[in-house]
């Protein structure tokens, strides 16, 4: 079982007319997801601009839902769990910040892209070139890949 925080806008990205629905659908998918993969997974949103003002979170079908508060963003969020949680988390984002946060505090960054692909069912296949050496950034991704 593996640990993984997903930057959740950054998954589904911007281009929804109905930004909830499209939340609730990835939600529903992590949920399944999870579940048939045994990873645990938390999930950020960015909530400062709609809900209570203040962080919020539940769990829902066993997946962590975190909401940012007023005047902080669900990046903000994602780099406080790494610095404080201390743990490998498998990390999804496309952000180049919180990337560089994941990788300072020894996490693996999956890109969100390569991630969509992996829960929507596709298979992911990386072949190695005759010759190359990969960097161990890169055999780390290559490896956590495969678990996911």
């Amino acid at each position: 079982m593996s640990k993984i925080l997903i930057d959740g806008y950054n998954l589904i990205g911007v281009l929804h007319k109905n930004m909830k629905k499209a939340r609730d659908k990835l939600i529903e998918n992590l949920i399944i997801y999870s579940k048939e993969k045994r990873h645990e997974i938390t999930l950020v949103f960015d909530g400062y601009k709609e809900g209570p003002g203040k962080e919020t979170s539940e769990i829902k079908g066993g997946i962590r839902i975190i909401y940012s508060g007023a005047g902080e963003k669900a990046d903000d969020v994602i780099s406080r769990i790494l610095k404080t949680e201390k743990y490998s988390w498998i990390v999804i984002t496309s952000d180049r910040d919180i990337e560089k946060t994941a990788w300072k505090e020894n996490c693996v960054v999956i890109d969100s892209s390569i991630f969509s692909d992996i829960l929507m069912g596709e298979k992911f296949f990386i072949e190695k070139q005759k010759g190359l050496t990969l960097s161990r950034k890169e055999k780390a991704i290559i490896k956590t890949i495969e678990k996911l």
